[in-house]
């Protein structure tokens, strides 16, 4: 189409940032996994499998993981945070954040690369169990834990238990001492009786640049213990650093006060999460000052010992060829500087600082393969103040669409596309890539330029889509949901197979 020749010049359609490739079938290394390459015959390869081959044998649309990409990621964070914090606090214990995307396989992998894991409800808690993870090295989080998560976290003796509010902290001190009642030989206070090993999730007011659904420190928000002064309950005035002119005290500052009260409670420290998806380092830097003053104060009110500092995770990706993220090692040593300097001017000793990497692992090491199918060209009004005139959007549709890949609808998340089954050089023609959900806003990637010859029965390969697509993935429109395909060496296994039709009709309970 003479359109699409036009196109290849930018589109008045495409939104500022996005440039017109110089090569269409050049594949940017900051989107993919390290072992994704072009094959011989243009074709997209993982670890030297085509996917040809995986969409021969496996379907589509399928979530292709690399195996040896994600290890080397987790091994990444692991060694750079351990070389940079060594002479600080010894090291650092690195939690894979499982919500980003967990199964056995991934929770086994990470584990065995010298990772705990971090789980946020009690079927993740399952999860890593499973796998054969150590209850010492697993985390629970989550705003609204029930007594029956809180129970099961204890009795398989969790390392820790992110308490979320002041409510929380009683619920799980009052079912710690009850579990000591039922020990034989112990009181509910008493020395053999069972401690809760608790971390006390803070709210430090930092604003991180990230998308609003996606911030999580400032006040406005469901999750944490503000340290804010004056957000304590009313009657208690608090004796620490962060209690205001008037002695008003903050939520955290009485949640200190509190574990410290109850015998069966071991206050390991305190944590921090200030969003997700965040470029900019200043943030999780200021993070650190204010906890690590936090910490300070309530060693000086209570005589309390905060052994433990956990800064969270939501470092970012790259989703678009523009996007820059830092290597664990840059991120590492700025943190690193910021603890050490900030401890001395504090003249206290280092806490043990652990961090919850999540997406940042397992983020790129995989991309969605899907198979195209309808293809349309829509003619659009531009506006009358700007050029005028039309021109064209061409709309592509795959086999899949929001139920394996809900980000954009949620977080307008953006994408990139690439032409997977073979190369091609014809001109680029501004494209959106849509699912087949009956629903305008199914989009799978908005803007993007593809090779004009895009046709029906050839592969696209969307890549950044190991973080939160499979774990926010659902069966709208009865469409059962993708698998995870993990690739090595060339070889591919299921680590969680896709859906049937009788999987989706197996709790329908009839008429």
């Amino acid at each position: 189409m003479a359109e699409s020749t036009a196109q290849a010049a930018g589109s008045p359609l495409a939104p500022e940032w996005l440039a017109v490739p110089s090569d269409l079938n050049e594949l940017v290394p900051a989107l993919w996994a390290h072992d994704v390459a072009r094959g011989p015959g243009g074709d997209l390869t993982v670890a030297g499998l085509p996917v040809g081959e995986v969409k021969s044998r496996f379907g589509s649309p399928v979530f292709v993981l690399s195996e040896a990409d994600f290890r080397a990621r987790a091994r990444a964070f692991k060694d750079s945070f351990d070389a940079a914090f060594a002479d600080v606090c010894g090291g650092v214990d690195v939690y894979y954040a499982g919500k980003s995307f967990l199964c056995t396989a991934v929770a086994a992998w990470a584990h065995q690369e010298g990772l705990r894991v971090d789980t946020a409800s009690g079927g993740e808690l399952a999860v890593a169990l499973r796998a054969g993870v150590p209850g010492e090295l697993i985390g629970l989080h989550g705003n609204n834990k029930s007594d029956a998560e809180i129970e099961r976290a204890l009795g398989n003796g969790v390392g820790r238990i992110i308490v979320d509010s002041l409510d929380e902290l009683e619920r799980v001190a009052r079912i710690a001492a009850a579990r000591g009642t039922d020990t034989p030989g112990s009181g509910p206070h008493g020395s053999e009786a069972p401690r809760a090993k608790v971390m006390l999730r803070l709210t430090p007011g930092v604003h991180a640049h990230t998308h609003e659904f996606i911030a999580t420190a400032h006040e406005d928000q469901k999750f944490g213990l503000s340290m804010a002064a004056g957000t304590a309950s009313e009657g208690f005035t608090g004796a620490g650093a962060d209690s205001g002119a008037d002695g008003t005290a903050s939520m955290a500052e009485e949640a200190i006060a509190a574990a410290a009260g109850h015998d069966s409670i071991e206050l390991l420290g305190v944590h921090c999460h200030i969003g997700s998806q965040i470029f900019e380092p200043e943030g999780f830097e200021l993070a650190a000052v204010k906890l690590l003053a936090f910490v300070a104060s309530m060693r000086s009110a209570y005589g309390v010992e905060l052994p433990e500092l956990d800064l969270g995770g939501g470092y970012g990706i790259a989703y678009l060829p523009g996007d820059a993220p830092r290597p664990p090692a840059e991120i590492a040593e700025a943190l690193a500087g910021v603890v050490r300097e900030t401890c001395e001017k504090l003249g206290i000793t280092a806490p043990r600082i652990s961090i919850e990497p999540g997406r940042a692992i397992v983020g790129s090491t995989t991309f969605t393969l899907y198979e195209v199918g309808t293809i349309k060209d829509v003619v659009v009004d531009l506006p009358a103040g700007g050029m005028g005139g039309t021109a064209v959007r061409r709309y592509v549709s795959v086999d899949g669409g929001m139920s394996d890949n809900a980000r954009p609808v949620l977080y307008d998340a953006d994408y990139s596309v690439v032409l997977a089954n073979r190369t091609s050089e014809a001109p680029a023609q501004l494209t959106r890539v849509v699912g087949k959900h009956c629903e305008s806003g199914d989009i799978v990637v908005r803007d993007a330029y593809l090779p004009a010859d895009v046709r029906a029965g050839d592969l696209l390969a969307v890549p950044g889509t190991g973080a939160y697509c499979w774990a926010l993935s659902s069966n709208y429109n009865y469409l059962a949901r993708p698998g995870v395909l993990a690739v090595r060496g060339g070889e591919a296994r299921w680590i969680v197979r896709p859906e049937t039709e009788d999987d989706l009709l197996s709790r329908d309970m009839g008429a």
